[in-house]
């Protein structure tokens, strides 16, 4: 964990950069896919999650239900590449709204998609 400072206009300059946004994404696809098979199952998701957050198990399978009935558009249980990028990217935008304009003092994740947005802000300068 590190301390840093981000906002909103961050988060979204980074996601907006198509291809910095890619790498990282397809980084945290690789590291869920747990079995190598180019899908993330709901278990595989459920134990990257579960990893990232404390929360109630009621709470987290609401969240996976909702996640899959959002982006698991095939309805086979997994989700694939493409919907892994648009889930992270609604995620990001979403995470991008909720801190907004000002800056915010985090603790994050070195591996965290918010901790890559202020490096890639960072690299800029």
């Amino acid at each position: 964990m590190a301390l840093a400072v981000v906002n909103g206009p961050t988060v979204i300059e980074f996601v907006e950069d198509q291809k910095a946004f890619e790498i990282c994404v397809e980084e945290c696809f690789e590291m869920l896919d747990a079995d190598g098979d180019g899908v993330i199952s709901r278990n595989e998701l459920c134990a990257g999650f579960c990893k990232l957050m404390v929360q109630p198990i009621q709470d987290m399978n609401n969240l996976y239900d909702a996640i899959f009935e959002r982006f698991d558009e095939d309805k086979i249980g997994s989700i694939d590449r493409q919907q892994f990028r648009s889930l992270m990217k609604e995620i990001m935008f979403a995470m991008a709204r909720g801190i907004g304009n000002s800056p915010v003092l985090m603790a994050l994740d070195s591996e965290s998609l918010l901790m890559k947005a202020v490096q890639h802000e960072h690299a800029k300068k």
